[in-house]
């Protein structure tokens, strides 16, 4: 059958389904990404969401045009590039009928110690000051910064201890890039000592059996939140067949997290030796680094501090593979940020198996937590005793304690593990902030549950607070006084999930949504949210949905008498549904 004008009808075998792409925008892209039809690298599919930020940086958005015109260069279904690209935050689909977004863009932090320091105030001035034809103010979850709240981002730059008129100024001079900061380059790191451990199990002086030995004696455990042994899980992935790959999760979003930023800030290169020798534990084809996009800074940093590295012959170009997140809490769980690696929307996988059996592309992959393998190096050079030495309350080694909200001096603080919160506030943090007194604090962020005061003396560690409903996770510790709204600190953790669920599975997609309005109602009742956290529990897929309910079950078994002081009435009568 053909046309009037007689051409076929049908598009011709081989011909891409779709719309046309516009040569002008694979002309553009070309440009921009380099030629792929010179390089087949650049159509790997796991360079797929690094091109979507390449186009993101350039035009401050991404059109479908763009899109269709990326998915020809890839050799990729649209239906592909569209679905990663509209899963992250920090893309900007404009579909064809639709204005691209202004050139300005604010992001103010709507964490629960961004909340505490006056964000919501902080938000409603901006929108009141701004032109919103060149100006557009939207909220964003923790960005990391939680000890100088609240905080926003225009473009990359980050506005501490933020203000309507600081912000305002900040958009007036245009100055959107990244803060300086100030690192410890290599020469001085190796003058201090650094690089020697890595030379010596690469020459064969120092055995493997001898650094698993001395991870072992340390009691070293995940510090990303899971707590499993460190050299166990090497072992684990060790004893599978090769080819393996080391990814290390650089992706702390989780609320009140800022110590590995806090630690990259200072000594990247003691982290990317930890980083190098777990990659020679494994014997790994590659080191992958996957750092969350809150931190532009450290972006340049690391990528420094990795070309020093390759100048000095230390490492081979193209070993250590740095990775940028887009604005995805989910991708701090490992399997969801392997399929981010691979350049896919960032949905946990199910399990068995097991990354460490069939992770990166499909072979055994060890993933390890930034503050992890920041501490091998010191371990081995002051002895795995020293490091297990410390610890308070029967327990052993030295934590990173991200302590913000309301405390005289926020920060990161290295304290012995088994601190309780009483004592880290004391003597650490400069005690309760003037006015405040000590009412519930979060020992584990937002998916760490709530304690109350009462519970104060606990040791802070893994295996400690599971008899209360609660977990230390990432040591992230937001402290709460008489003064707060208990309901707002509830919704605001329950809006964080919920906008935060990859959507995959319904008990977490769902769930989420019907406990952030049952929260929202004058009368919390019991029973719905009881056993609507219960569902979430035994059948979301990943623990975004397992432990999205944790806070909300700690305000229930903690708070009663405090939930009513504050007008929030607590029945145990079957009054709603959790379905």
């Amino acid at each position: 059958m053909t046309s009037q004008t007689g051409t076929s009808s049908r598009r011709r075998r081989g011909y891409p389904k779709g719309r046309d792409v516009a040569p002008v925008a694979l002309a553009a892209l070309r440009s921009l990404l380099g030629d792929e039809r010179l390089n087949a690298r650049l159509q790997q599919r796991d360079l797929l969401i690094e091109h979507l930020h390449a186009i993101q940086d350039a035009h401050g958005h991404l059109s479908l045009v763009e899109l269709r015109a990326l998915a020809a260069y890839m050799n990729l279904p649209m239906a592909a590039v569209y679905e990663t690209a509209t899963f992250y935050a920090h893309f900007d689909v404009v579909h064809d009928h639709q204005a691209p977004p202004p050139d300005t863009t604010i992001r103010v932090c709507d964490s629960l110690s961004c909340q505490l320091a006056g964000a919501s105030a902080l938000h409603k001035a901006l929108e009141a000051r701004v032109d919103p034809d060149c100006v557009r103010v939207i909220r964003a979850p923790c960005m990391g910064r939680c000890d100088t709240a609240p905080v926003a981002e225009v473009g990359h730059h980050h506005v501490l201890y933020a203000t309507a008129e600081g912000v305002e100024a900040v958009v007036d001079t245009g100055h959107f890039h990244p803060e300086a900061i100030l690192w410890q380059r290599l020469d001085a790191y190796q003058q201090a000592g650094g690089y020697q451990l890595l030379a010596n199990v690469r020459s064969g002086k120092v055995s493997i059996d001898d650094v698993l030995q001395a991870l072992e004696v340390s009691g070293l455990r995940g510090l990303g939140g899971a707590g499993f042994p460190t050299f166990k899980k090497w072992q684990a992935v060790r004893q599978a067949a090769g080819p393996r790959y080391c990814v290390i999760n650089a992706d702390e979003g989780e609320p009140g997290t800022f110590k590995d930023r806090y630690h990259l800030e200072r000594a990247p290169h003691q982290f990317l030796e930890g980083a190098l020798i777990s990659a020679w534990a494994i014997e790994a084809e590659a080191l992958y680094i996957y750092l969350r996009d809150e931190y532009p800074g450290l972006h340049r940093v690391l990528h420094e501090a990795i070309a020093e590295l390759e100048q000095a012959s230390i490492v081979a170009p193209g070993f250590i593979i740095m990775r940028r997140g887009a604005g995805a809490y989910i991708c701090g769980e490992e399997s969801a940020l392997i399929e981010s690696l691979e350049g896919k929307p960032g949905k946990p996988r199910h399990r068995p198996p097991y990354v460490a059996q069939q992770g990166l592309f499909g072979r055994p992959t060890l993933v390890n937590n930034v503050e992890t393998v920041y501490w091998i190096a010191p371990i081995w050079h002051k002895g795995a005793e020293w490091f297990a030495g410390h610890g308070r309350n029967g327990r052993r080694g030295l934590r990173s304690f991200s302590v913000s909200g309301r405390v005289k001096k926020p920060g990161v603080y290295l304290a012995p593990a088994g601190i309780s919160l009483r004592e880290l506030i004391e003597e650490y943090a400069g005690g309760m902030a003037e006015g405040h007194s000590l009412a519930a604090y979060l020992p584990g962020g937002a998916s760490g549950g709530i304690l109350p005061a009462s519970k104060a003396d606990l040791p802070l560690d893994f295996d400690t607070l599971q008899a209360h409903g609660c977990f230390i996770g990432s040591a992230a510790i937001i402290v709460l006084s008489e003064q707060d709204n208990l309901q707002a600190v509830a919704t605001n953790l329950l809006a964080f999930f919920a906008d935060e669920s990859c959507g995959q599975c319904t008990p977490c997609r769902v769930g989420t949504e019907k406990m952030l309005s049952l929260l929202e109602q004058p009368t919390w009742d019991v029973q719905a949210l009881t056993r609507l956290a219960q569902v979430m529990q035994d059948a979301s897929i990943c623990g975004l949905g397992q432990a999205a309910p944790n806070p909300v079950l700690g305000l229930l078994k903690n708070f009663r008498p405090a939930l009513a002081q504050q007008q929030i009435i607590v029945s145990d009568a079957a009054e709603g549904s959790a379905q």
